[in-house]
């Protein structure tokens, strides 16, 4: 589901903000950014944000600042290290070294700054971390949540207009096999001319390609596939691989009425029109889904 949050927190000489961004997608795509040095924290961000999300694309932003004085972290033993290979170099060609001591300065790991924390303080401010993290995940579930009701009340709007295009189906079922019988009897007359056809005959081979064209278990399948994605909706807050399922099911039964159904008696065609509908509104359920974890 879409959504977005943050969340800010301030102790020990750090000010933390976390913002979180989530869109729709089919799995969890999962992506954090942190500030330079502080990559020790992402397994734990990215194990927490789990528990929280199953499916979306989600960005998760951590920004770290001090909040204290800025400070300046010398290695000497390091620069005492350059100036000494300095010194070296400078007898070993007969010129004693002039030492920029503000160049010394700009050499790799001379000089450290408060931006880039050492193990213990990114250990100190992981739990800070998290817990922010864990505000912005609430307030981001909040609006999720309210999304989500109103996505279930659009959802079951359109799972009645399937269930009454089922009713409806279940209606028309029932007239076809008179109207096969008429149909087939008078293209048999047709073929066999003054030759007459025993009624019982007539009736098995009526009752035959009835048989073939009635869709009275894709509706009862279909009927019971609405029944259990509504139960979902009511009971499961995580049921969207579920219900992805029961949609492909629905699909299917919309498919097979579709290929069943005759083409040319008005109640095979009223028929294939319904189906058609509910094949449409199960696309858009379809759709939808791609919103609900």
């Amino acid at each position: 589901m879409t959504g977005y949050a943050q969340a800010r927190a301030e102790d020990n000489g750090l000010a933390l903000r976390v913002s979180i961004r989530s869109v729709n997608h089919r799995f969890l795509d999962l992506h954090v950014r942190l500030p330079e040095g502080w990559e020790q924290l992402e397994p734990r961000l990215r194990q927490r944000v789990r528990q929280h999300v199953r499916r979306g694309h989600v960005d998760v932003t951590l920004r770290i600042e001090a909040t204290g004085p800025a400070t300046v972290q010398l290695n000497q033993p390091l620069a005492a290290a350059y100036a000494r290979a300095a010194q070296e170099l400078g007898r070993e060609f007969g010129e004693p070294p002039a030492i920029d001591f503000v160049a010394l300065m700009r050499l790799p790991g001379v000089v450290t700054g408060a931006g880039i924390p050492s193990e213990d303080e990114v250990e100190r401010a992981a739990g800070l971390a998290l817990g922010c993290l864990d505000d912005a995940l609430g307030r981001l579930d909040e609006m999720r949540y309210a999304e989500g009701a109103s996505l279930a009340t659009e959802m079951r709007g359109r799972l009645g207009i399937i269930a009454r295009h089922a009713v409806e189906i279940e209606k028309l079922t029932t007239t076809l096999r008179p109207e096969y019988a008429r149909r087939l009897g008078e293209r048999l007359a047709e073929l066999l001319g003054n030759t007459a056809m025993e009624p019982a005959r007539l009736a098995q081979e009526a009752a035959l390609l009835a048989e073939r064209s009635d869709v009275t278990e894709e509706v009862a399948r279909l009927r019971s596939h609405l029944q259990q994605f509504d139960a979902l909706l009511e009971s499961d807050p995580e049921a969207g691989k579920k219900l992805d399922f029961l949609l492909q099911e629905m699909q299917r039964e919309s498919n097979t009425m579709l290929s069943k159904t005759p083409g040319v008696e008005s109640q095979g065609m009223a028929i294939t029109d319904l189906a058609l509908e509910v094949k449409a509104e199960v696309e858009r359920l379809r759709e939808q889904m791609q919103n609900v974890e």
